[in-house]
């Protein structure tokens, strides 16, 4: 099985990381939690709202936002038309008024566009908004995804590898968003391998192995948890926290 008996829960506003060797089930349980994949049993529950069996687009109205290991952005549209996809989530106006042109067409396209600017601003790519999303480099395509995630207005932000394919500056960087977008309220799980990152910014951590939870709890636990450190960390190597 590819999960089998993960239970856990995540604290509002807080960063809680689940890290473990690859094939260990991470990126299934994202695709688990978000709808991607129904699993044969088990619960997933939102701010009281059971989410197992809805499609994903039920799940992301509800508040729950993605990104991916791999880049899923619309390379031939401009910087703010990607994040502006992420906030037709919240349109409200149907497809009769939209060909129509209305007036509250034009006023929630204002209000849209309002809103991928300041996902744009927090991830600092204000300034590319009128870029080509193809033509920016690696790191700022992967803040392009995030942005657009938190276009959709989410209260849990699920961040799939977001520092793989980033130098140490711009995981660093990276670090420095996260922060800031816990700031605003919003909760984030993150999925990473990069281990100065998750050490340095998660409150808490889940450990996966063969699809299975090894452990549980604050950085400092992890590091000095000898099973972790003989299935994943690889030796007794301690991170900033």
């Amino acid at each position: 099985m590819a999960l089998a008996g993960v239970s856990f829960q995540v604290s509002p506003h807080s960063i809680y990381a689940v890290i473990g060797p690859n094939g260990a089930g991470k990126t299934t349980l994202f695709n688990a939690l978000c709808g991607f994949y129904q699993p044969s049993a088990g619960s997933v529950r939102f701010e009281g709202h059971e989410l197992l069996g809805l499609p994903p687009y039920r799940i992301a109205a509800h508040g729950l936002a993605r990104t991916f290991q791999n880049l899923q952005l619309f390379f031939n549209m401009t910087v703010l038309e990607n994040v502006m996809a992420g906030c037709y989530l919240r349109a409200r106006t149907g497809l009769i008024a939209t060909a129509l042109r209305l007036p509250k067409v034009r006023r929630e396209e204002r209000q849209l566009r309002a809103w991928a600017r300041e996902a744009l601003e927090l991830c600092e790519l204000g300034e590319r908004a009128a870029q080509s999303a193809g033509a920016l480099p690696y790191g700022l395509m992967k803040r392009v995804e995030i942005a657009r995630a938190l276009a959709t207005q989410p209260r849990l932000l699920l961040l799939d590898e977001p520092a793989a394919g980033l130098n140490d500056t711009e995981s660093m960087d990276l670090r420095d968003l996260i922060g800031r977008i816990r700031a605003t309220g919003v909760t984030v799980l993150l999925v990473e391998h990069h281990m100065p990152l998750v050490m340095s910014v998660s409150d808490r951590l889940l450990v996966l192995d063969y699809g299975s939870v090894l452990a549980e709890g604050a950085p400092a636990e992890i590091q000095a948890d000898p099973r972790v450190v003989s299935a994943y960390l690889g030796g007794a190597v301690q991170y900033a926290v």
